[in-house]
């Protein structure tokens, strides 16, 4: 099969389009064929070997994608032949107690297609029969393939972590990302109001039109006085953020009293000084938050089923154009997903 596939940490320029072995499946497993895959920066920090475990190398990437299942091991059920299915992309034992609990992400033993595995920047991949979600049928392979990683990620975030409630304020830093853009159509679902965040126009039109109230450009206004001013002072009660650095300081002094930051990545810079009073003196909440359960990723698929959100795809490149695509988001030029197409 024909694969973007790396042999050692770097550039861009370490991706090459090639042959490589196509996946058989163990007993508990299905191969897909890949018909759709989209792009998130943890395929970046991957390949330039600044992020996590230690990955099979060679390695393809890819955590996202969508297909139709071409072999099935023989211990599997509940799934078919030629079905349409969408990858859900964390991998858990499903015995402990976190697995009993509904805690999915906390498994000891967790991980993620495309990272600790191979991923879905190939013709086939290979997963566990389980991961394996049936597509509603008013989604196309496209559409379910720029859902799991994002809308999973930001539906923990604001319903298990943030909890978030009707009548919120919530701030979407980074607002023309996946995880940007899937939380300002949750937080709108929530009955919050969304105050998005983001350095360009165009990112913040594009907030609008996904339902956002009130936009801030953190590169031409102050936003920690903006965000003032919309909330008559108060503050916001939750901020998704995944930025870190600057961004995640000001965010604090953004904060309502009790307000929660919720935090999931660090794209910009992981190491920040905090002055501890400030967390003390106005109860403010630092939740950390990563991935999400099955489950949730399940209600997320409910969600696009009955039309009350939708993936947000910015461009599609072959397979074959892997290291121009992965360029294009390095450069910070998408709004929303980026779609790689075998």
């Amino acid at each position: 099969m024909k694969a973007l596939v790396f042999h050692e940490y770097g550039g861009i320029e370490k991706l090459k389009y090639e042959e490589f072995p196509e996946p058989v499946p163990e007993e508990t497993e299905v191969v897909v064929r890949v018909k759709a895959a989209s792009i998130n920066h943890l395929d970046i920090w991957m390949r330039k070997g600044i992020r996590g475990p230690k990955i099979p190398i060679p390695h393809i990437s890819g955590c996202d994608g969508a297909g139709e299942i071409v072999k099935i091991g023989k211990k599997v059920s509940g799934v078919s032949l030629n079905e349409r299915v969408i990858i859900s992309p964390g991998i858990n034992c499903g015995e402990c107690h976190y697995c009993r609990t509904g805690w999915d992400s906390l498994c000891p033993g967790y991980h993620i297609v495309g990272y600790q595995t191979q991923g879905t920047f190939a013709e086939y991949v290979r997963i566990p029969a389980n991961n394996a979600l049936p597509i509603p049928d008013n989604l196309s392979y496209e559409e379910a393939a720029a859902i799991p990683l994002v809308f999973l990620t930001a539906y923990h975030m604001l319903f298990t972590r943030a909890k978030v409630q009707v009548g919120e304020d919530v701030l979407v830093m980074a607002a023309g990302s996946g995880v940007g853009s899937s939380a300002i159509q949750l937080a709108k679902l929530a009955g919050a109001r969304v105050i998005a965040s983001a350095g360009s126009q165009e990112k913040l039109d594009l907030a609008k039109r996904l339902g956002a109230d009130e936009t801030i450009n953190y590169q031409t206004e102050d936003l920690v006085q903006k965000v003032k001013n919309i909330t008559g002072g108060k503050g916001v009660e939750v901020i998704i953020e995944h930025i870190g650095g600057e961004n995640f300081k000001q965010g604090l002094y953004a904060l309502s009293r009790n307000g929660r930051l919720v935090t999931c990545g660090a794209t910009a810079q992981p190491v920040i000084d905090l002055d501890l009073r400030l967390l003390f003196v106005k109860h403010i909440n630092l939740i950390g938050s990563y991935m999400g359960a099955k489950w949730e990723l399940l209600e997320v698929i409910k969600l696009f089923q009955r039309k009350k959100v939708k993936a947000v795809i910015d461009k599609k490149f072959n397979l074959s154009q892997g290291s121009m695509a992965q360029q294009y988001i390095e450069e910070r030029r998408n709004l929303g997903k980026v779609l790689l197409i075998p």
